[in-house]
């Protein structure tokens, strides 16, 4: 069978290659033509587009390049429509996969498939309307969708498991460095380690960055270590790292983590990498216009927290330092909560251990593969 899938960014990327193998292990005549990135190209098929030329965030940006953006998703609809695939697959990217969508089940009756199912419940949630109408069947990796889209929409979906979860066990079953061993391979003293995971992009970098390092100088017996994001060069650390004694590690964050006694974290996935590593962490997100967006927080999204642990438990497991309460002394402070022989420590690994039974042992893509090959078959 021919599959098309759609991936507009970097995380999409990486979820769709690995759906890619999996939906190959159920289907060995399975074929692939796609929008995406350097990971699907190398489990084969023909790339239509590489995400680079969409993955634009933010307002100002979308609007600089609409007139690709458009021009592409026009290119995409003449190429479904004349290749004709036994299925569309939608991976995140709401903005053009539900127009992708709108398209490929009015004009072409084809099944659509939607793996990773747009965040309609923390913001722009009128978009239930399109989905119900487009999409054939969602494909969830977060636990708490079910409740919003099958009991509060009445819309049914397939909880198939978290591949992040997925990834750090099988990473923490083959990883055997020592904590001696990993700091001499990265040049790193013997203190014990704090993980600054400071975001995924640049602009997240420089908002959360400095911070972070002022809340380094007020620890002088903790050595205070970045995460490198796999997508930022080394040059941009160093214009921020000069003349301080915090370090940074590339290519090697599962390995810090593994190592690490807390961590600062900015929201994203990486909230739930560093609680399935069992780290205690402070999440903390700077915003222009801190106490205008605190306000407008409370308005404009429909869920009580940001980061993905808390959500996950549905409890407030671990301090999100958002917008107004975004500040060094807080971080100093929740920080210290967490260090070892700290009063909130406990707590919060006992309830990472209830949130990791909430996610499960499904294995994502394989429950995807398996079930959309059983559809279509």
């Amino acid at each position: 069978m021919t599959y098309y899938l759609i991936a507009g960014e970097a995380s999409g990327d990486l979820h769709a290659s690995r759906l890619m193998r999996s939906l190959k292990k159920v289907d060995s005549k399975a074929e692939f033509r796609f929008i995406g990135g350097d990971l699907m190209q190398a489990e084969g098929g023909t790339c239509l587009c590489h995400y680079s030329q969409l993955a634009y965030m933010g307002f100002i940006p979308v609007l600089l390049h609409l007139r690709t953006i458009l021009r592409w998703r026009s290119r995409c609809k003449d190429d479904i429509a004349r290749c004709r695939p036994d299925a569309v697959i939608l991976v995140d990217y709401p903005g053009f996969n539900l127009h992708i969508a709108r398209y490929v089940h009015s004009r072409l009756s084809l099944p659509v498939y939607y793996y990773i199912s747009p965040k309609i419940w923390a913001w722009k949630e009128y978009r239930i309307k399109n989905i119900k109408r487009d999409v054939d069947e969602l494909f969830s990796i977060l636990p708490f969708e079910v409740d919003f889209f099958e009991h509060k929409h009445h819309y049914p979906i397939h909880y198939v498991g978290n591949p992040t979860a997925s990834e750090v066990d099988e990473f923490r079953r083959d990883y055997s460095e020592t904590f001696l061993q990993f700091t001499t391979r990265h040049q790193l003293a013997e203190q014990p380690i704090v993980a600054l995971l400071a975001g995924s992009r640049q602009q997240e970098i420089k908002d959360n960055l400095p911070a972070m390092l002022q809340v380094a100088e007020r620890f002088p017996d903790y050595q205070f270590v970045v995460a490198g994001a796999p997508s930022i060069g080394a040059e941009v650390y160093e214009r921020h790292l000069a003349g301080s004694r915090v370090r940074v590690v590339h290519h090697d964050t599962y390995a810090l983590l593994c190592h690490a006694t807390a961590a600062l974290v900015t929201s994203g996935t990486a909230t739930l990498e560093t609680a399935l590593f069992g780290v205690p962490q402070v999440v903390c997100y700077e915003t222009p216009l801190p106490w205008l967006i605190g306000r407008l927080r409370r308005i404009v999204l429909k869920v009580p927290y940001i980061s993905l642990v808390n959500l996950i438990a549905d409890a407030p497991v671990v301090d999100e330092l958002v917008a107004n309460s975004f500040s060094v002394d807080n971080m100093e402070r929740s920080l210290r909560r967490i260090l070892p022989g700290a009063p909130d420590r406990a707590r919060m690994l006992s309830q990472y251990k209830e949130m990791r039974q909430k996610v499960g042992s499904l294995i994502a893509p394989d429950e995807t593969a398996r079930i959309i090959h059983r559809l279509l078959s």
